[in-house]
């Protein structure tokens, strides 16, 4: 089976990260000063925030950075719960239990114990360790306050680094705490750029309208880009890759419950709408972002008239932004299945 693309082309280094320029300077130049603070990465998904992190650590630590940092997912912590730990082997001391129906504490106990026990152990062979946290939007308010506290009280053991894609989710207290550096998408010349360099390695003849037709579905998303090229790459007679092949490997990209989703909201039924945002957030784990891009896709290519359309999109691109300062994904994307029931009045 052939590796997953996204891990074999995944960054290392600073150099390896496509985008995003300023903020690695930033970063490269406070890792080289010996003085780095705590740091918040933000931005949309697959823009390249965790890579950054990673990458940091390689560059302070080498090779065996992982001595020197770790890792934890806060959505896995809030949103799996108990199920979720008792299979990450690190947490077994702690719980004393792999049963979770035996563990008597709560998911915030557990991690206020984890967060305190990792900080306050000294760096092995550096001067501070690296506590990465990502998806830190789905840390709830009391646990960012223990998390605040316990970046003052470490300070010289350990520096934070927190990824989110929704800042305004973190309580002003913790934003305070970091130097907050944006990450965003890459632009499209770097993105092609890439995309040639990949094909080149992987021997794929791919012609000038494939690579433009697979920057156009990525839109600045490596991760996308990186997926629907090996997808395309794979299937029977793909010798050649071009714009075809591209739209052939989009197609199983797009889950069913958006299809259904954009049906139930063009048929004005807003309560089988916010039953599809649900499967869609709660059993596929997809971001708003997402959802929005695949929403944007099916509005595309619908085949209603061209106003309609427009005004679709606008609401949509509306929505993108109230998202971006929102606390509730959910709550702006049942606005957004309300709002497009009003569009052939609007226009």
């Amino acid at each position: 089976m052939k590796d997953l693309w996204t891990v074999k082309y995944r960054p290392k280094t600073f150099d390896d990260i496509v985008g995003n320029e300023q903020s690695l300077d930033m970063i490269r130049k406070l890792a080289m000063s010996n003085n780095l603070p705590h740091l918040i990465f933000h931005g949309p998904e697959n823009s390249g925030k965790s890579s950054t992190a990673f990458a940091l650590a390689f560059e302070l630590y080498g090779e065996d950075y992982e001595r020197n940092m770790a890792y934890f997912n806060a959505s896995d912590f809030f949103e799996q719960g108990k199920s979720y730990l008792v299979r990450d082997k690190r947490f077994l001391r702690i719980l004393g239990t792999d049963d979770p129906k035996k563990i008597s504490s709560s998911v915030i106990h557990i991690f206020k114990e984890v967060i305190n026990e990792y900080s306050s152990m000294a760096p092995v062979d550096a001067s501070y360790k690296i506590i990465f946290i990502d998806n830190a939007e789905s840390l709830n308010s009391d646990s960012q306050h223990a998390l605040r506290r316990i970046m003052e009280k470490y300070t010289t053991t350990c520096r934070f680094i927190l990824s989110t894609t929704q800042p305004s989710k973190l309580i002003t207290p913790l934003r305070s705490r970091g130097l907050q550096l944006f990450f965003t998408h890459v632009s499209d010349d770097k993105m092609i750029k890439f995309i040639s360099n990949v094909a080149e390695s992987e021997n794929l003849n791919i012609s000038t309208e494939g690579i433009d037709a697979l920057v156009y579905h990525a839109k600045g998303n490596v991760a996308r880009a990186l997926n629907t090229l090996q997808v395309a790459s794979i299937q029977p007679g793909n010798e050649n890759i071009g714009t075809q092949q591209i739209y052939d490997a989009t197609l199983g990209e797009q889950s069913e419950n958006i299809s259904k989703l954009f049906e139930s909201m063009l048929s004005k039924n807003i309560l089988e709408a916010r039953k599809y945002i649900d499967q869609l957030i709660l059993g596929e784990g997809l971001s708003g972002q997402e959802i929005l891009l695949q929403l944007h896709q099916a509005t595309v290519n619908s085949n209603e008239p061209d106003d309609i359309i427009a005004g679709w999109v606008t609401k949509i691109a509306d929505t993108d932004l109230y998202l971006t300062e929102s606390a509730n994904e959910r709550i702006q994307l049942e606005a957004l299945a309300a709002g497009f029931c009003q569009i052939d009045t609007d226009i």
